[in-house]
């Protein structure tokens, strides 16, 4: 079973891309679990068709210690197994803290024992925060490798290069590794090549540029995947080729983040800059 935690800054598609790849893996026959990390509890809706899932969280506040691995897993989507951490009340208590508590609760619940058979688990972790709790996957070899959702806008990259340094600082401990960069295309001048330039710098390879298109969006409205919704367009295939690059990667590294001074050189050498 491949362990894998998903990051990038908060907004640039991360739960989106995660979703849809899944499906792509799901399709094509693998036994995948999304455990989603983040306190909003939208890293599932596209393959559980919109479904508002009760959280891990709030199975616990209603139900007490007396919970049941059905209570908070459901099956979406290509037979995904779907759940969500969810997060405390509104102004009371740590969200991070919260995905400590429903990933423990997971463990003891049997969700990754073998007679699951998984053969992925996705963690799909809130923003750029790799600190307490929202380091969990990393920190405590939950996941073991990470893959970051980037563009070429600037404070994607500065977020993609802080989440390198969250990896070299739990890698040795956690035995966490970069898998790779995952370029969600905002349509920036030159996106792909600057992508392809931070990945080098940072030790690794953008493994996937996603190409932006509207139907994304569409099938978002629809509450499904690009797969589930227009399984013939070239979307759906991009996000198959992912998944499929994603399967068959074994580049795992210990990154190399850089200076802000080398990324701003990297923004302003192709003109961004000014």
């Amino acid at each position: 079973m491949r362990k894998i935690a998903i990051y990038g800054k908060g907004g640039i598609g991360k739960s989106t891309t995660t979703q849809n790849t899944v499906a792509g893996l799901a399709e094509s026959g693998e036994k995948v679990m999304v455990v989603g990390c983040d306190p909003k509890a939208d890293s599932t809706r596209l393959l559980l068709g919109g479904l508002a899932q009760k959280t891990v969280l709030d199975t616990l506040r209603e139900e007490g210690e007396d919970v049941e691995l059905s209570d908070v897993l459901k099956e979406g989507f290509g037979s995904a197994v779907c759940t969500e951490s969810g997060g405390p009340e509104p102004g009371v208590g740590c969200a991070g803290r919260g995905i400590i508590t429903s990933i423990n609760l997971l463990e003891q619940l049997g969700a990754y024992s073998d007679s699951k058979e998984l053969d992925y688990v996705f963690y799909d972790v809130l923003g750029d925060v790799v600190c307490g709790g929202f380091a969990m996957p990393i920190r405590e070899g939950k996941a073991q490798e990470v893959y970051i959702v980037v563009s070429g806008e600037m404070m994607a990259m500065y977020a993609a290069n802080n989440i390198c340094k969250g990896i070299v600082k739990f890698a040795e401990s956690g035995g966490v590794r970069l898998g790779g960069l995952i370029c969600n295309s905002r349509n920036v001048d030159f996106e792909k090549e600057m992508i392809e330039e931070l990945a080098k710098k940072l030790g690794t390879t953008m493994i996937h540029f996603i190409p932006r298109d509207n139907v994304v969006q569409r099938a978002e409205i629809n509450k499904k995947t690009v797969i589930e919704y227009e399984p013939e367009d070239a979307q759906a295939d991009e996000y198959r080729t992912l998944a499929k690059k994603i399967s068959a990667n074994t580049h795992h590294v210990i990154p190399t983040p850089i200076e802000i001074e080398e990324l701003e050189t990297l923004l302003m050498n192709y003109g961004l800059g000014g």
